[in-house]
Parts: C-alpha cells; sequence; structure tokens
C-alpha cells in the first residue's frame, strides 16, 4: 500500500477530444433519418477520460496530448485545470482543429462513436520526448491508440527506461499491435471487440474469454483484463484466473466506460493494491460511470466509488 498518503502519479499520454453525444431509441439505417433526444456537447477522448478519472480518484496526474487552436480546445484546458490535471505537455496545433467524436447512444445504453483525430494524429515521438522528465517520475504510464502508434511506442521506451510500468487501453480497436509493444506492458485493458482482434477468437462466455486472454498473455504480457460490458471483467494475472460478474445498474450510456475502468485500475495499482483488487475498484467505478450520461461528466469520484465498496 502507498504507507506515506502521497498521492501516485499518473501520466496519461493520448487523445483529448469533443465529444457531441445524441440519444436515441435506436440506430438508423444506412440512408435513414431518425429524430433523436437529448443531445451533448462535453470534453472527451480516450486520454482525456482517464486523465480525469485518475484526477478524480486522488492522483497526481499529467497530461501528454495536443489540442487545436479553437474554442473546443479551450474548453478542454479549462476543464483539465480545474479537475488539478498537469497541463504544460499539452500542446496547442494551430494548424489541425480539436479531435471530435460523434457519438449515438441507444435506449440500451450502447453507443456507435466516430472520431475525427485532428490535432490528435499531429502528437508526435518529440512531443512525448520533451515530458521525458514527467514520464520518468510517473507511478503508471496509460496509454491508447488514438494518437499515432510511433508516438505510443515512443511514450513506451522512455518508460520501460525509467522502470515505469505501462497499463494500454488498446483502443479503437487494433487492426496490428505488435508482440514488440505488447510484450513491454505491464497489463492490456481490451475490451471484447479488442479482445477478440488481438486474439483471432470469439468472445462467447468464460471459456472463450480465458482462451482469448492466454492468446494475448503469450505475447508477451503478464495481465490480461477483458472488460465484457453487461458480462463483467476476465481477468488473467500470470496463472491466476478470474471472472468478476457485472454490478447491476440501469445502464444509461456506456460511453468512456472503458476509460474509467483504466484509470481507476491504474489508481489501485499505483496505490499498491493487487491485481484482483483493483479490478475490483475499477469494475465499481466503471459501473457508476454507465449509470449516467456522458463520458467525462459521468466519471465519480473517490468518495463515490468507495462507498459502493
Amino acid at each position: 500500500m502507498n504507507a506515506k498518503n502521497i498521492p501516485p502519479k499518473i501520466v496519461v499520454v493520448g487523445s483529448c477530444n469533443t465529444d457531441l453525444i445524441i440519444r436515441t431509441d435506436r440506430f438508423p439505417a444506412p440512408g435513414e433519418t431518425i429524430l433523436g433526444g437529448t443531445s451533448i456537447m462535453e470534453p472527451g477522448g480516450k486520454g482525456a477520460n482517464q486523465a480525469i478519472t485518475a484526477a478524480r480518484l486522488g492522483g497526481s496526474v499529467t497530461l501528454v496530448s495536443k489540442i487545436g487552436y479553437d474554442l473546443f480546445g479551450l474548453q478542454a484546458m479549462e476543464l483539465y485545470r480545474n479537475e488539478n490535471i498537469c497541463t504544460k505537455h499539452v500542446i496547442t496545433d494551430v494548424s489541425n482543429p480539436t479531435g471530435l467524436a460523434m457519438i449515438s447512444v441507444n435506449s440500451l445504453g450502447e453507443n456507435y462513436i466516430i472520431v475525427a483525430p485532428g490535432a490528435n494524429s499531429t502528437l508526435s515521438p518529440a512531443d512525448v520526448a520533451a515530458a521525458e522528465d514527467s514520464i520518468k517520475e510517473a507511478d503508471i504510464l496509460i496509454v491508447q491508440l488514438e494518437i499515432p502508434l510511433d508516438t505510443v511506442e515512443e511514450a513506451i521506451r522512455i518508460a520501460i527506461k525509467h522502470n515505469v510500468r505501462v497499463v494500454m487501453k488498446p483502443a479503437p480497436a487494433p487492426l496490428s499491435l505488435s508482440d514488440a509493444i505488447i510484450s513491454r506492458l505491464f497489463a492490456i485493458l481490451p475490451n471484447r471487440v479488442e479482445a477478440e482482434q488481438l486474439s483471432g477468437i470469439e468472445i462467447t462466455d468464460n471459456r472463450s474469454a480465458k482462451a482469448a486472454a492466454e492468446v494475448i498473455s503469450r505475447r508477451g504480457v503478464e495481465n490480461v483484463i477483458i472488460t465484457l460490458g453487461g458480462g463483467g471483467v476476465y481477468v488473467k494475472s500470470g496463472d491466476n484466473y478470474a471472472s468478476i460478474p457485472a454490478r447491476e445498474v440501469d445502464v444509461v450510456d456506456t460511453t468512456g466506460a472503458g476509460d474509467v475502468f483504466c484509470g481507476a485500475f491504474c489508481m489501485q495499482i499505483s496505490l499498491g493494491y493487487t491485481i484482483m483488487e483493483a479490478v475490483v475498484y475499477a469494475n465499481a467505478a466503471a459501473s457508476l460511470s454507465v449509470s449516467r450520461l456522458g463520458a467525462q461528466q459521468s466519471i465519480p469520484r473517490r468518495l463515490e466509488v468507495d462507498m459502493t465498496m
């Protein structure tokens, strides 16, 4: 445990977006126009979601990202500062807009997401190298795949150089992710689709989830945590396996739930909890987030999660 009660240092290298969310009873068929319901516009992006989660759960968080020189970027920066996130490595790109995500959420809380990367696509290895002093002091580095892969690789290289553990949320689902990258991770946190992409195994139950986790683990990562939505979480940690059921909640919107799970998991690991303990806590945090609409506005704070444990 973190006996000195010092806030863990978390560095997130990843995306900043603005989310445009529309609720609808059902998704439209190709070529069909339907009327939706509630709409929300708020800052999002997998990197930013994970950073805010870690910050709200008590972490000392630094975000390495890139925004556009526009209103969306300014709004995002104001939010990050209000969340006490260090933004000295959030760079403004004057040539490209802030990333944009178009999100539809149906009556079951399921979503479809289309992302226009914008400035995220120009976050470079050199930008990450400039943040080496922050990365080397981190307890954990979090990465995802909404930024260029060579930038992710540079972040991982720097972390490994300084013996910093790396956790990856492999989203969007990777068409290819080399064993050289996977083998350098402390943990990988795919959802069902991402795990199927990484393993080549269709996941329909715990047996197939175990098989997928084993295939991914053989690529060099010891800790494989597969989030299965209503199916809970399947965990492989070394030779230990566990299936953790989903909590029963009224699902409103699953947008960002995987990022909340990732940020919460990394916080608990940094505090000294075991893999299984961290997964249980992350599962509780994600369950709270899906009971609310939106990505960042649904992220719970430490006291809220603690009260459910």
